[in-house]
């Protein structure tokens, strides 16, 4: 008898993704790789769903160049969420990303905590837009210019405004550089998080070998990349064991067996971050890889493999 291949599709609250691997915020610029790359990729997408980058209420400049510097197991960036404001991108990107194959999540911040029921006033009128990211990682004049997502209160503020002013799918994008995570984990879901990104970069800094000077222009950064995997997936697992809500693994992802971990500690679907700038098309690789290893286990579908990792042995 010939057994089914295993069953790749799975739910994220309302949206239908074809297998579980999506792109990072940031990550992957479909508008320029359409461009560049030797790929239609506005009918072969290689993610399950698309997440544009970072947009806030105004445009913004960006942190002062360097801005990126490679590590020896990961990337620190220091970008500063450049990018041309929210009106301008429902404007120019929105009528183009609507023709992909996927649903598009959108990612706000904001300096300010109103600015997140701001920019989700805006959004929840486009058709196009399926789901909404909240990155709390950024500076918050509110906080004393450190990240709204250190204060659970906060986070549950910046949630509640969102939710007061979208119905749409939405997630909050967790920051690693808590004491604890749950805690905000559970004041983001309180306040109406209908999904959790876990997690963004870690903070570090690194020094020109020469000059002993801080490499990048803003001093410090955001760590991504092979190196805070560990630190990635026991977020992943505490998050997901403590709270009964949908969770967006991330950090580190390179490989199908990275993807079949995080699956394991809870995730549902898991976003490809640094990776994408080696191999902007890595996630079609990855996902015939998870096929392929979920074939050697014996296991039917995505849905019977999230949470493995915290069942009893």
């Amino acid at each position: 008898m010939v057994k089914m291949p295993p069953e790749l599709a799975v739910s994220l609250g309302p949206l239908k993704l074809a297998h579980p691997i999506i792109n990072a915020s940031g990550t992957f610029d479909v508008l320029e790789a359409d461009k560049i790359l030797e790929a239609d990729l506005f009918h072969d997408f290689p993610f399950a769903a698309y997440v544009p980058k970072t947009v806030t209420l105004e445009p913004r400049e960006g942190n002062t160049p360097p801005r990126l510097y490679e590590t020896p197991a990961g990337l620190l960036n220091s970008i500063g969420l450049a990018n041309k404001g929210i009106e301008s991108f429902i404007a120019e990107d929105l009528p183009r990303l609507r023709e992909l194959p996927a649903p598009i999540i959108a990612s706000v911040a904001g300096g300010r905590t109103e600015d997140y029921g701001r920019c989700c006033r805006l959004l929840d009128a486009q058709e196009e837009v399926a789901a909404v990211e909240l990155n709390v990682s950024c500076p918050n004049v509110e906080t004393d210019g450190r990240a709204l997502g250190s204060d659970p209160q906060q986070t549950a503020r910046a949630a509640a405004l969102a939710r007061q002013e979208t119905s749409k799918f939405l997630i909050v994008k967790l920051s690693p550089n808590v004491t604890d995570i749950v805690a905000v984990a559970r004041a983001a879901a309180g306040a109406g998080a209908d999904c959790l990104s876990v997690i963004n970069t870690v903070h570090g800094m690194a020094l020109d070998p020469w000059s002993l000077k801080p490499v990048l222009g803003h001093t410090t950064g955001g760590l991504s990349g092979p190196a805070i995997k560990p630190v990635a997936l026991r977020a992943v697992y505490l998050v997901s064991r403590e709270l009964d809500i949908p969770v967006i693994g991330m950090g580190g992802v390179t490989t199908s067996q990275d993807v079949l971990e995080f699956l394991a500690a809870g995730a549902t679907a898991v976003a490809v971050g640094t990776a994408n700038f080696r191999d902007p098309l890595a996630a079609a690789r990855l996902a015939l890889g998870l096929k392929e290893l979920m074939v050697e286990r014996g296991i039917g579908s995505v849905a019977g493999l999230i949470g493995r990792a915290q069942a009893p042995p």
